[in-house]
């Protein structure tokens, strides 16, 4: 089980958005590159060394991420490293229970990570906390249910002041309620859920089986490798996918977004999961998005 993170962790966090204090922006510039890296998790292509790291900084994992960006004409990439004790990689399995004899859902929790991209046109704070509403593309890499075939997830996260359906009621930073909801692409997942089994076959079952992603479903291929007490993890994406519900990338702009080592979803802290802190991420520093040697 992973260590818990103390609650007094928790406390302030929850102190730090009432006050409503912002990140200064931290610049990551994309290196165009003739040639694409192997989308791998190991991060050992000769390309990457073309590119600059960023260090930032998640506060609710209390870690710091190392980020690099490439381009081609065609594609963008993305390299991330960030520190964990262990490997998870199973998510939310089913568990025998011996005194109930039938399958209950299990504390286990993948690791997962989280770019997510600002689609208005103008600078949002792209925390949940924020207090004006916003769409951001969600790239959401998860070591159980996306990484076997390769992928990342694709969705589309909204705040907005108007409750819709499925969309959870949280209080922002200015005090007044905003709702957020998170949908999927369009297209068929990954991952889907296989339905609880009714006899014994084993102490722990995989919850989840896997083919390959379709629509806008399947835009980001990513995979992570963990070793030595780190996650990398590798992204690509084509700058444009066609797809309505994705983010256009143009070179000659500039793009805010942030990262999460948790999933992003508003929860509060659970101490009886394996990762208390799943579900409680939210973006920490701001960070901008440029293009090396566009137009060249």
């Amino acid at each position: 089980m992973k260590e818990f993170i103390r609650t007094i962790t928790c406390v302030l966090i929850i102190a730090f958005y009432a006050v409503g204090v912002s990140f200064s922006a931290q610049t990551i510039k994309a290196e165009k590159v003739g040639y694409p890296p192997v989308i791998d998790g190991i991060g050992n292509d000769e390309v990457w060394q073309q590119a600059q790291s960023i260090v930032t900084y998640d506060n609710v994992a209390d870690i710091d991420l190392t980020l690099k960006a490439l381009y081609t004409d065609n594609q963008i990439f993305f390299l991330v490293v960030f520190p964990d004790a262990d490997e998870s990689r199973t998510h939310k399995s089913w568990v025998w229970d011996k005194i109930k004899e039938m399958y209950i859902l299990g504390r286990d929790r993948e690791d997962v990570f989280v770019l997510k991209w600002n689609m208005e046109s103008e600078h949002r704070d792209l925390s949940i906390y924020g207090k004006d509403p916003y769409a951001a593309d969600v790239w959401f890499w998860k070591a159980c249910r996306t990484d076997p075939k390769g992928y990342a997830d694709d969705k589309i996260q909204t705040l907005d002041s108007i409750e819709t359906r499925n969309s959870l009621g949280l209080t922002s930073k200015a005090g007044t309620t905003m709702y957020l909801l998170r949908t999927g692409d369009s297209g068929k997942p990954v991952y889907k859920t296989d339905l609880q089994e009714a006899d014994y076959a084993d102490d722990k079952l995989l919850r989840y089986s896997f083919s390959l992603p379709t629509g806008s479903r399947a835009d980001i291929q990513a995979k992570g490798v963990w070793k030595d007490g780190a996650w990398t993890v590798e992204f690509a994406r084509a700058l444009n996918t066609r797809q309505e519900d994705d983010l256009l990338f143009d070179v000659t702009r500039k793009y805010q977004f942030g990262v999460s080592r948790y999933e992003i979803a508003g929860r509060q802290p659970n101490p009886k999961s394996e990762q208390p802190l799943y579900g409680s991420g939210d973006v920490g520093e701001e960070l901008i998005l440029t293009f090396e040697g566009a137009g060249e």
